[in-house]
């Protein structure tokens, strides 16, 4: 089964002055509803997953609200989801990781933000930046500026995120313009608490109907010459809109502190971390009262120029700390203070890197160096004991290690269906050769890593098979794109499938049929098999007669198109050698099917769980290697990679290389046995069934099995 959100769901329903605790994302989720919310919509991914799982899970209790939730297949058809916005007086949120979801829907935000919204109009944003990032290094500031659509970046606390939603619709109605809010990693997850509002039932809902469409009104289409009135309108009329709302609402919080000829401006999703380095400077306590006045912008876009010029009004230096690059908030100070003719000197990026995460070890420097040159009277010994402490750790880290600490990349779950198949690839390159690999976005792209290192591009998700077209057009060899499911239905079908069977491409695509989106969270997605077929009590295939992948595959005319079980090892080998070497010129494809990890472990788990508790039957399989037949070649280990396949020191003193050992992680996938096959190497690895509630004649075939085996040993 799936992760449930029983607990989450309940605390959706809290009413009028009571209390939720959990995390920032489940925060955003439950002020959706307290702001009457018509229709949420949106594509998974991190940090914000939860905000759908929830909803999606939490259908009956939507329906009895009037609430419409709808799982799109990507970012684009979720921003496109607006567009009741824009005729009808109802609010609506999406929401997607960005900055990767926020390019596939540049198009839809583009025509949304032209014609503006009458509705409130709320686009929540996982902000993944920094090194805890799974996503290209860059802002939703830009889309922002670009488009002409307000950027809400909360604080990271409960009250102040639930307020920003709130506002966030308000912010879009008194403008006409939809709003963006990020959140980052640590905003999304953070633990507090805030008290709760009665939810509200949207006027016009799946319960109340619209009685009649719209009438036409050529002013809310993004279709030329109109548009050009819509530019005017975003900078003349909703701009100026949306920065009286700003003002007369306080969204924007100034803190005061008696450092008075100093300030600091900080995005406000950064607050955290800028007083957590104050408290070390001393200048802020546990509560977040600070000596140095701070103006957190919890809009990042538009700003104010009167609350900037207000703030900064006596002060000699402010310090602006905007995280990643370009430097756009700081820039706009620069102009807005220089027009001011303002005689406080601006500091930011030159104080602090252009690029990366800003942490408080990397705030503590900047801090240092602005207190070094404007306030040098201040103590700053508990910063420079702090850098020194984390330098000394650095130092002692790299002698331990004779070097630099060694990266910890992320891997495949123990018993991932996709690791066979990229061992199945590293022995088709024994045979033929070095391949061309057009890596895509998903769990896949772990094969970038060694012991595979697979992949030569990674250009977006889906977008494998189209990142391959320029180069099957000069290579000796064929390509072959990887992709997954996920990434099939959400762009991979139409820039990669349909473009190759358009210009006749001849390459190889591997799909990865796992049955979900299992890089974001294992969501579910049209080819995901009925739940029926996921409660089989045994470990078989839940994808094993789900054929939708096949069948549009065929509708859009494949012709060479092939299903291979992934655990099969060497059937997978001889099935992509075959597509590699066919005389046959077209597109190949090779469907890999092989359940999700992940999402059988908690299908089979809790059964097994009831039934040991029920004293039924359970057989569960594990694989070990047998060390007097271990060779120590280890080949096993640079052919699977798998998390349990690791060495151990030889329990026979004569060998000297550690042989080859499986822990108790193991989850019984059989892949290293497999692999051992297909590859001719060492028959070193054993399989055993634990039966745990044994019936009678297990406990006879056990008792036959010993005798046997104890006379063969005594001859």
């Amino acid at each position: 089964m799936e992760r449930s959100f029983r607990e989450e769901i309940r605390s959706l329903s809290l009413g009028d002055g009571e209390t939720f605790h959990g995390e920032g994302i489940l925060a955003v989720t439950k002020a959706l509803l307290q702001s009457g919310v018509s229709y949420v919509g949106g594509y998974q991914g991190s940090p914000i997953s939860h905000l759908l799982d929830v909803m999606v899970q939490a259908r009956d209790y939507m329906d009895e609200l009037g609430v419409h939730v709808e799982a799109c297949t990507n970012e684009a058809s979720a921003a496109a989801m607006l567009a009741a916005s824009i005729m009808y007086p109802v609010r609506g949120a999406v929401t997607w990781k960005s900055v990767v979801g926020t390019n596939v829907a540049s198009d839809a935000l583009s025509n949304l933000a032209s014609p503006g919204v009458i509705g409130g109009a709320l686009i929540v944003v996982g902000e993944d930046y920094g090194e805890g990032a799974s996503v290209i290094q860059e802002r939703t500031h830009a889309f922002a500026m670009k488009s002409g659509l307000w950027l809400l970046d909360p604080r990271p606390n409960l009250p102040t995120i639930v307020r920003c939603v709130e506002h966030g619709f308000g912010l879009s109605e008194a403008s006409n313009t939809p709003v963006m809010m990020e959140l980052r990693i640590r905003a999304c997850h953070v633990r507090g608490s805030f008290t709760t509002r009665d939810n509200q039932r949207p006027a016009i809902s799946t319960r109340q109907l619209q009685q009649e469409p719209a009438e036409f009104d050529y002013n809310r289409l993004s279709h030329p010459p109109v548009t050009f009135r819509h530019e005017k309108l975003k900078y003349e009329v909703r701009m100026p809109a949306a920065q009286r709302y700003i003002v007369e609402h306080g969204l924007n919080e100034r803190f005061d502190g008696d450092v008075d000829e100093l300030g600091i401006i900080v995005q406000g999703g950064l607050y955290n971390t800028l007083i957590r380095a104050l408290q070390t400077l001393g200048l802020a306590d546990t509560w977040g009262h600070t000596r140095i006045p701070i103006l957190a912008l919890n809009v990042v876009y538009p700003l104010v120029p009167e609350q900037i010029n207000d703030f900064c009004a006596g002060k000699r230096a402010v310090l602006m700390l905007e995280e990643g690059q370009p430097d756009f908030i700081e820039q706009s100070l620069s102009a807005i203070l220089r027009r001011a003719d303002s005689a406080a000197r601006l500091h930011g990026k030159d104080l602090l890197p252009m690029g990366g995460e800003y942490t408080v070890e990397v705030l503590l420097r900047g801090l240092e160096a602005f207190l070094e040159r404007y306030a040098p009277a201040i103590d700053r010994s508990g910063a420079s004991a702090l850098l020194d402490d984390v330098a000394t750790l650095r130092r002692q880290a790299g002698a331990a290690f004779g070097g630099a600490v060694p990266p910890r990349p992320p891997n495949f779950c123990t018993g991932c269906p996709e690791r066979p198949v990229f061992a199945a690839l590293k022995l088709v390159e024994r045979d033929l050769g070095r391949l061309h690999v057009s890596a895509d976005i998903g769990c896949h792209a772990f094969a970038t890593f060694e012991p595979f290192s697979f992949g030569n591009s990674i250009l977006g998700y889906g977008m494998s098979l189209a990142s391959s077209a320029g180069v099957k057009n000069f290579s000796a060899r064929r390509p072959v794109a990887i992709m997954g499911d996920g990434g099939f239905w959400h762009n991979g079908l139409l820039s990669g499938v349909s473009s190759a069977l358009l210009n006749r491409g001849d390459g190889v695509l591997v799909i990865m049929k796992n049955g979900y989106t299992s890089a974001t969270g294992t969501q579910e997605v049209i080819s995901t098999p009925a739940s029926e077929a996921r409660r089989v009590a045994q470990g078989t295939s839940a994808t094993s007669s789900e054929t939708t992948i096949e069948d549009t595959l065929k509708g859009m005319g494949v012709k060479w198109l092939r299903t291979v079980h992934n655990y099969r090892v060497a059937e997978v080998r001889d099935t992509l050698q075959e597509a590699l070497t066919s005389p046959f010129e077209g597109l190949k494809v090779v469907v890999a099917e092989g359940e999700c990890q992940l999402e059988r472990q908690r299908r089979l788990k809790p059964m097994r769980a009831r039934l040991l508790r029920e004293g039924k039957r359970v057989v569960r399989t594990r694989f070990g290697v047998d060390e007097d037949t271990c060779t120590g070649d280890h080949s096993c280990i640079r052919l699977s990679g798998c998390p349990t396949l690791t060495v151990k020191p030889a329990a026979d003193p004569l060998k000297k290389d550690p042989v080859a050992h499986v822990t108790n992680g193991c989850v019984g996938c059989g892949l290293c046995g497999e692999v051992a096959h297909a590859a001719v190497l060492c028959p070193s690895f054993w399989r055993a069934e634990i039966i745990s509630h044994p019936s009678r004649w297990d406990r006879f075939k056990a008792a036959l099995r010993r005798r046997v085996i104890g006379a063969l040993q005594a001859a």
